[in-house]
């Protein structure tokens, strides 16, 4: 197994194991990493340790009802049965469904990154709660976002956000008095840590906001956002 190891502190066999338990791998490396399963026992110790912390995440998770009228709204949409399309419509499209998998599965491996950044989300510690916030904005998941009162940090991964030519995303904290505090510079392609002021750790709690402005390069000149606000999130204890 590997030595090597990335600046969260995991080897490729580890990230291997995690994106295994994760179910973000692509068929055929999926099959390589269960043949190495079945082979190598400290591959296979490492992804069942990856399983142990990574299912009781969605143990409280509960099952949702889709609404009565969905399949009705859904049929409706359908072509009738007499009707041939004249081209490939949108749920036919082998480029769709490949790109919805390529979003979700960057999504997953965005929420295992911060499972990650924060330690795995321990339970029973008297330390204070992490704080998780969805950075969203134009019907998009932009970041994800903890922070992580005991350490005076927010880890922020990116989701789908598409990276600006000429201007950087920065990071805005906006407690209960409304007025922004500049947090730092994010990144659309990699996780970030970013340290929080000593002064502004009170502020971040449950129900404050995290917000997002596209800025100059460097960050905004005036300590207020100066650009586009393009997502924000509301902070809610996990």
């Amino acid at each position: 197994m590997s030595d090597m190891r990335d600046d969260n502190g995991l080897s490729p066999d580890e990230w291997l194991a995690a994106e295994y338990a994760l179910g973000v791998l692509e068929r055929d490396d999926r099959a390589r990493a269960e043949v190495r399963m079945a082979r190598d026992a400290a591959f296979g110790r490492l992804v069942e340790d990856w399983q142990s912390r990574l299912v009781p995440m969605a143990a409280d998770l509960t099952e949702v009802a889709p609404p009565a009228a969905l399949w009705d709204r859904i049929a409706a949409s359908l072509p009738a049965a007499d009707e041939a399309p004249s081209r490939a419509g949108l749920w036919q499209s082998l480029a769709f469904w490949r790109g919805l998998t390529a979003a979700s599965a960057a999504l997953a491996v965005a929420c295992l990154g911060l499972f990650i950044y924060v330690g795995g989300f321990p339970s029973g510690s008297r330390t204070p709660a992490p704080l998780l916030a969805s950075i969203d904005g134009g019907g998009h998941r932009h970041f994800i976002a903890t922070v992580d009162p005991a350490h005076g940090n927010v880890a922020v991964v990116p989701a789908a956000f598409a990276a600006d030519a000429t201007r950087v995303p920065e990071l805005w904290l906006i407690p209960a008095d409304g007025r922004p505090r500049p947090l730092g510079i994010l990144s659309a392609t990699q996780a970030v840590t970013i340290a929080i002021p000593a002064a502004l750790i009170p502020h971040a709690t449950a129900d404050a906001v995290l917000a997002v402005s596209l800025e100059p390069q460097g960050g905004s000149p005036t300590g207020q956002p100066t650009g586009p606000v393009v997502a924000s999130g509301k902070l809610t204890r996990l």
